[in-house]
């Protein structure tokens, strides 16, 4: 069965292997993906994974959010392994946060546990991906004036209808992220005018609604 996969920075199927030195993604079991399953913490991991550390009132200003409700679920977060103290940019009594190295990934399978504890968790999990997705998308689309005509051009917004087998939809997948990690590289990263790019991959089955009768 195929592996749905978030790192909220990157996408990987569980037991994908970049071509960099990167820590190996961690796999959710039920247990952690119930402590990560919050809208809130899923956006405080986002943030720390994509702007690094930060303390709870940086956190909470930059998501509209009280210090104390960022405080908490930070250490709720810290409970569960995903987040971590940063002591080397605490001044007095601030405490900062930054989060573990490492993706995460979970087997698709969770979502049909019969549990609906896990289920519900899941699709907490699966919804602030694909809103986080949307956000940046849209994000893109406004903000699209403000990049060189090189960099507006070379954006890509596609959708293609395939017919396939499940094995199949598996291989494309596979091929997909094999094909992404070729491109990533600390000597490609460090070339003169590389930006950091979000890449996004959605392969979803699909049944189209029949026409209504007359």
């Amino acid at each position: 069965m195929p592996k749905d996969s978030t790192e909220n920075t990157e996408h990987r199927p569980a037991g994908g292997k970049g071509g960099t030195d990167r820590p190996s993604p961690r796999v959710l079991n039920e247990r952690s993906l119930r402590g990560l399953a919050h809208p809130l913490r899923i956006q405080l991991l986002n943030a720390l994974r994509r702007n690094g550390p930060a303390t709870a009132s940086q956190l909470g200003k930059r998501l509209g959010e009280s210090s104390g409700a960022t405080s908490y679920h930070l250490r709720q977060l810290a409970e569960f392994g995903f987040v971590e103290d940063a002591p080397e940019h605490g001044k007095g009594r601030e405490r900062w946060w930054r989060a573990v190295e490492g993706g995460i990934t979970y087997d698709g399978r969770l979502v049909n546990q019969r549990d609906p504890e896990i289920r519900g968790a899941a699709d907490v999990l699966m919804h602030e991906v694909a809103a986080e997705h949307y956000r940046e998308l849209t994000g893109w689309i406004a903000d699209r004036a403000q990049w060189t005509e090189e960099w507006a051009e070379v954006g890509d917004m596609s959708d293609i209808t395939l017919r396939l087998t499940a094995g199949r939809l598996a291989e494309l997948t596979r091929k997909l992220h094999e094909l992404v990690d070729s491109f990533e590289s600390p000597a490609l990263a460090g070339e003169e005018g590389a930006e950091e790019v979000r890449v996004h991959l959605h392969a979803l089955p699909f049944r189209p609604v029949p026409p209504a009768r007359d």
